[in-house]
């Protein structure tokens, strides 16, 4: 039998670097000028950015576990400056400029977050690449295609997203039966981790107070009640992302859409010759249920994919374990796309929830008149993203009259989920559907299937 993979602890980034000492909780009531209720790369932005804007502000943060508990620890280390969302959707808040603005604002993250890591001595692996997006069938080659030509349209340019065939894939890596690709330049691999620990450690060089293990009962204007004592604050940000749903009230806001990775053993030296990708490109394909993958730094493979997406009444996680059914189907994508590594052992699974809003698309709220507001909902590409909230956060907590607070995804209103189990059914049965039109395309070989456009325009994506 073969040897099973260590599974959870709450990824395999802190298998890596070792998980980070505790700090201590609250000690009884506090008193702040703002207080941040989650203290993954989205509260920490935000407290580093309104430090820079007024050191004198006291900020706390508060965390129910530790700081890169959640998805900011366990993701796929794709740093990217990509809008993965509706564009349209960001019209009935905006216009087509304003929604390129964003477009812009975003690919700026990217040059942000490493200006910040190079200027604070933060070590996270970081390496400028390109993303690289795999197509190996004609339904994945006309979706690259259609996605090369809906980002140009909204601003990015030729030099940023373009196609390449399938000898230039073949050139960059081996990946059997790849037809093409879509190339995204100026993006970066980081160690999510080892990111978020460093930046937990700038904030708090800057005066910014975190107190770990301790459980938020509920959000008020000017008030956070916690298991160790009340938080009174006239500013206070939400930052929960996919455990939004584990606050009181808050169970339909946000989803708590599951993916899962696994990472290979080091290959050894004499394996990657077979295998290419010696230019360490962060790289998915266009299957409709995705992957995501990189090239570690030590020479492993970290493969990603929603594998089981979604669990009854918003229940996340248990410390980053996955079901075996999900690691099966992530082993399955790592044996197809890489058949080189098809020998070696699978070090290390673990799983995490991000925010899914009802239309899937972002959003960054504040309301001057409660003090409350709020970012998330990424729907994985988080890395990049919570950079460009947590500034725009501290903008609209500061009053700023900036380019960022007109942005379109400022204060726009989603409505909720359904109730379960109307909910669960309609997840559950969305990629269901994704999983098997990619069997169909894969066995067709023809256009894009029909029954990936129907499930996904039924779940509002």
């Amino acid at each position: 039998m073969p040897d099973l993979p260590r599974t959870g602890g709450p990824s395999f980034w802190y298998a890596d670097i070792g998980l980070p000492a505790r700090r201590p909780p609250l000690q009884g009531d506090a008193e702040a000028d703002v207080c941040i209720v989650g203290a993954g790369y989205t509260g920490l932005w935000s407290a580093w950015y309104l430090r820079q804007a007024d050191p004198s502000l006291r900020i706390l943060i508060v965390e129910k576990e530790f700081a890169g508990f959640g998805a900011s620890g366990r993701n796929g280390g794709w740093l990217t400056g990509g809008f993965a969302w509706n564009h349209r959707r960001y019209l009935a808040n905006g216009t087509e400029a304003s929604v390129r603005a964003m477009v812009r604002a975003l690919g700026s993250t990217v040059d942000e977050v490493i200006r910040v890591a190079e200027g604070e001595g933060i070590e996270a692996d970081i390496l400028r690449t390109d993303e690289l997006m795999v197509a190996t069938n004609p339904a994945q080659l006309a979706r690259a295609q259609a996605e090369v030509t809906h980002r140009r349209h909204w601003g990015e340019p030729p030099d940023r997203v373009y196609r390449i065939g399938a000898a230039e894939v073949t050139r960059r890596v081996t990946i059997p039966g790849a037809l093409g690709a879509m190339v995204v330049g100026r993006v970066a691999r980081i160690q999510p981790a080892k990111l978020v620990q460093g930046l937990a450690a700038a904030v708090e060089r800057v005066g910014v107070r975190i107190a770990e293990g301790t459980t938020v009962a509920r959000i008020d204007p000017g008030r956070v009640t916690t298991d160790r004592g009340t938080i009174r604050a006239p500013v206070i940000l939400r930052a929960t992302e996919g455990f939004t749903a584990d606050l009181p009230g808050m169970k339909r806001e946000w989803l708590p859409l599951n993916s899962a990775q696994i990472v290979t053993e080091p290959l050894p030296p004499e394996v990657w010759p077979h295998i290419g990708w010696s230019g360490h490109e962060i790289l998915g394909d266009f299957a409709n249920a995705y992957c995501y993958c990189q090239r570690t730094r030590e020479g492993r493979i970290a493969v990603g994919a929603r594998g089981v997406p979604y669990r009854m009444g918003s229940r996340t996680d248990d410390n980053g374990v996955p079901d075996p059914e999900t690691i099966r189907r992530l082993t399955a994508i790592l044996h197809r796309h890489f058949p080189a590594a098809r020998p070696f052992r699978i070090d290390h699974a673990w799983c995490g929830v991000l925010g899914v809003p009802r239309d899937w698309c972002a959003s960054v709220g504040f309301d001057p008149a409660t003090g409350l507001g709020y970012a998330g909902g990424y729907v994985g590409v988080g890395v990049s993203t919570s950079n460009l909230a947590g500034r725009t956060l501290a903008d609209l907590v500061m009053r700023a009259d900036t380019d960022l607070v007109r942005l379109p995804w400022v204060n726009r209103r989603v409505r909720k989920w359904e109730p379960e189990p109307l909910r669960w059914l309609g997840v559950t049965a969305m990629y269901a559907a994704l999983r098997a039109a990619d069997r169909s395309e894969d066995r067709r070989q023809g256009p894009p299937a029909a029954l990936a456009r129907l499930a996904n325009r039924m779940m509002g994506r």
